[in-house]
């Protein structure tokens, strides 16, 4: 847990902010503001130290108080026939309220990324997965497909693949690291005292075509193609070859930065690639997902990911058909309640139908939403619990005080009304 060491410095601060669930920030707390001194990247100096802001909530944006918000959120509530949740960047509570509230309602709940193509991969075909300790402690291979790692997932490399420090094992393990597809600012940042990765350059639109290659000389297929997307065909048998000849390889990627569409397919055919190279040695998955908290909670709670109706008062789930960009480009949802307690630039997208915030304090919008609530972000402003890549539960304490509600507070607050 975090350990308070005086002045308003907290050491082993767990990360809300990258899906690998680290614990290892020191911050400074100085009243409502937050700094990262140790341990950071730029996506978690982001996260913590976005100023506070406004707290007062809004309606069509002017200050009223929180039960008068409330009041306005059940008025349009009850006056709705099809009701839509989505955002849902919020915490394990919050995600397990909203749930209530969209049963409640009749509503649809939907995540707005692109990991549904890793869902739909894991339903289709299920894939060979893996853990942070086992790539760190185990794999001498990694293969990074597409992507630039260093933006938005740049502690993942630095935990796991380029630090032998404090490993399970006597022996460090030596990781050999190829590049498929991806950015070359990824070199800037590789350690100097590390053998160089092996870059294999080519235009991310085109994995599609590449990973379909790599399957075909997986399975044993004769070729006569002597490139593939401009590259060699003979550095794609010895791409394969080196997956082959790895005691632990791990393949890892993080569909939200391929460039391409479909991307459910192409997920489903590098899960087959390493389904073949797992008939001769181990092999692994590890897709980067942005905060699965969703995915996790909304399984557990009704065995469906999100993407779900309870307009029969049953979970129906249907991932193209209960998809928010769907439902609200085709005017079938007649109200909004968007959720996202970690990043105030994560705002609603603007439609004609009454919108309803609740959302990191300091929120602008292009658009008065009908209600704004400012609510606490988990790890912050409340304690509470999310999931990381790997699918444990880290569990995040409270930093500051401040009046922010959270999540499950506000919409527990409109069920018992």
């Amino acid at each position: 847990m975090v350990i308070p060491i005086g002045n308003g410095l907290w050491d082993e601060v767990p990360n809300p902010f990258n899906s690998i669930g680290s614990d290892v920030l020191k911050v400074r707390v100085n009243g409502h503001q937050i700094t990262v001194l140790e341990n950071s990247c730029t996506v978690t100096k982001y996260g913590f130290e976005q100023e506070l802001g406004d707290n007062q909530p809004k309606i069509q944006g002017n200050p009223v108080n929180l039960a008068t918000a409330i009041t306005r959120i059940i008025g349009i509530l009850n006056q709705s026939h099809s009701l839509l949740l989505s955002g849902l960047a919020t915490d394990v509570a919050g995600i397990q309220a909203s749930l209530k509230l969209a049963r409640c309602y009749s509503a649809t709940i939907a995540h707005i990324d692109s990991s549904l193509a890793n869902i739909l991969a894991v339903q289709y075909s299920g894939f060979f997965s893996t853990t942070l300790a086992e790539i760190k402690n185990r794999a001498d291979l990694l293969l990074v497909i597409g992507g630039n790692l260093e933006s938005d997932y740049l502690k993942f490399l630095e935990h796991c693949i380029w630090n032998n420090k404090n490993s399970f094992y006597p022996h460090s393990i030596q990781k050999k690291i190829i590049y498929l597809g991806c950015s070359f600012d990824i070199l800037k940042e590789h350690p100097p005292y590390l053998p160089p990765p092996f870059v294999i350059n080519c235009d991310s639109k085109c994995l599609p075509e590449i990973l379909a290659t790599l399957k075909a000389i997986a399975i044993g297929s004769t070729l006569q193609a002597k490139t593939v997307a401009d590259i060699p065909i003979k550095q794609l048998y010895s791409l394969v070859e080196l997956l082959k000849q790895a005691h632990y390889s791990v393949v890892t990627w993080a569909t939200d930065q391929w460039p391409i569409s479909h991307k459910e397919l192409t997920t489903q055919i590098l899960c087959e690639l390493i389904g073949l190279i797992n008939k001769t040695t181990r092999c692994s998955a590890f897709p980067l997902w942005g905060l699965p908290s969703a995915y996790q909670v909304c399984t557990w709670q009704t065995g469906y990911p999100t993407g779900i109706s309870f307009f029969s008062d049953y979970p129906k789930y249907d991932p193209y058909l209960y998809a928010t960009e769907r439902i609200l480009n085709s005017k079938e949802a007649d109200s909004l309640i968007w959720i996202s307690a970690f990043d105030q630039k994560f705002t609603p997208p603007t439609y004609a139908i009454p919108t309803i915030v609740l959302g990191r304090s300091g929120m602008n919008f292009t658009q008065n939403p009908e209600v704004f609530i400012p609510i606490g972000t988990p790890g912050i402003d409340h304690s509470g619990h999310i999931f990381c890549a790997d699918h444990r539960v880290i569990p995040l304490y409270k930093l500051r005080s401040t009046n922010l509600a959270s999540t499950a507070e506000v919409i527990n607050t409109i069920l018992k009304q």
